[in-house]
């Protein structure tokens, strides 16, 4: 096992897409680890007006960046082509560690977006004092609450036929999931699509409630670690995850009501193939004892995650 660091110069980095044809800036080993660095999502509007704590590789990145962004705001690092992944292949990518690297963030109400975009028309930015050695952030009004930080985005290259696209909108691949339950000590679960898998992170959250509802986390910079391997025993249509407690079904769709279908569709089929219940007991049990999260709702295509314990995952 080797571990490949990734830092945030401008060659490692692309902005506001997903395309399986942008090239890997890294090629490592099934197993392998990598220390990646990610900085805010967000333009030039986003930073403090005083610059004050801006890392001199976020202007470099958002002055590089600027001719080729797409349609997102999200800064991302990578990708990275694990040899011998192809499609048809997971991806297991066990997030090891996850700290932040600044002391500040922001977040926002900006122009049509968030859960009720036609309410709050007088937009706004706010900056978030963040103290690294308590592991905190305090609201301009004096509000101090803990960090609780993880990747918005972490996606590997959609399918070739499929272009580029957004880094707005969570998909199969991954991509915008903005999934708080993927703190340091979890497992993220991707279906790959293209050779080498191509796996990126960004978007790095200080925290985050679930639903997003504004459009915006505590966006900062992150530091992560990521230990990446090919799994051939296992075949995925979406992202699922795991924690030492739990299981995670994941739903996308632009509808919340079929998003939340997908995740319990999902959720079904974990059960089932984790304790070989059959399927309506499985259903039954999930009943029982998943619980239905909105995960955000304001990415265009709207999130639910389902969780179960995975002490209630005995063998029929």
């Amino acid at each position: 096992m080797t571990v490949h660091p990734l830092d945030a110069r401008p060659e490692h980095l692309f902005q506001g897409h997903f395309d399986a044809a942008t090239a890997a800036v890294l090629h490592i080993e099934s197993g392998d680890e990598i220390v990646l660095t990610c900085l805010p999502a967000g333009t030039v509007e986003s930073l403090p007006p005083d610059g004050a704590g801006v890392r001199d590789d976020h202007r470099i990145a958002l002055d590089a960046l600027a001719a080729t962004k797409g349609t997102g705001s999200h800064i991302m690092t990578g990708p990275v082509h694990v040899n011998g992944a192809v499609p048809g292949d997971v991806l297991q990518v066990d997030i090891l560690d996850i700290a932040p690297i600044q002391r500040w963030g922001w977040t926002g109400v900006l122009p049509l977006r968030g859960a009720l975009p036609d309410e709050f028309t007088d937009y706004e930015r706010m900056h978030v004092a963040i103290d690294l050695e308590a592991g905190t952030c305090t609201m301009p009004w004096g509000l101090v609450m803990p960090l609780d930080p993880f990747f918005g985005c972490l996606a590997v290259a959609p399918p070739a036929a499929w272009g580029r696209l957004s880094t707005n909108e969570p998909r199969a691949f991954g991509g915008n999931l903005d999934n708080k339950e993927l703190r340091a000590g979890s497992t993220l679960y991707l279906p790959v699509f293209e050779a080498g898998a191509l796996f990126s992170a960004g978007d790095g959250h200080g925290r985050q409630g679930d639903g997003e509802v504004c459009i915006a986390a505590l966006e900062t910079a992150l530091r992560g670690r990521f230990r990446l391997t090919v799994r051939k025993d296992m075949n995925l249509a979406t992202p699922f995850a795991e924690t030492a407690e739990h299981l995670i079904s994941m739903g996308f769709h632009e509808s919340l009501d079929e998003a939340m279908r997908r995740a319990v569709r999902e959720m079904v089929r974990l059960i089932v193939e984790r304790t070989g219940l059959t399927r309506n007991r499985a259903y039954m049990l999930a009943s029982l004892a998943a619980d239905l999260r909105i995960t955000q709702v304001v990415d265009g295509e709207k999130g639910v995650h389902m969780m179960v314990r995975r002490e209630w995952l005995t063998s029929a």
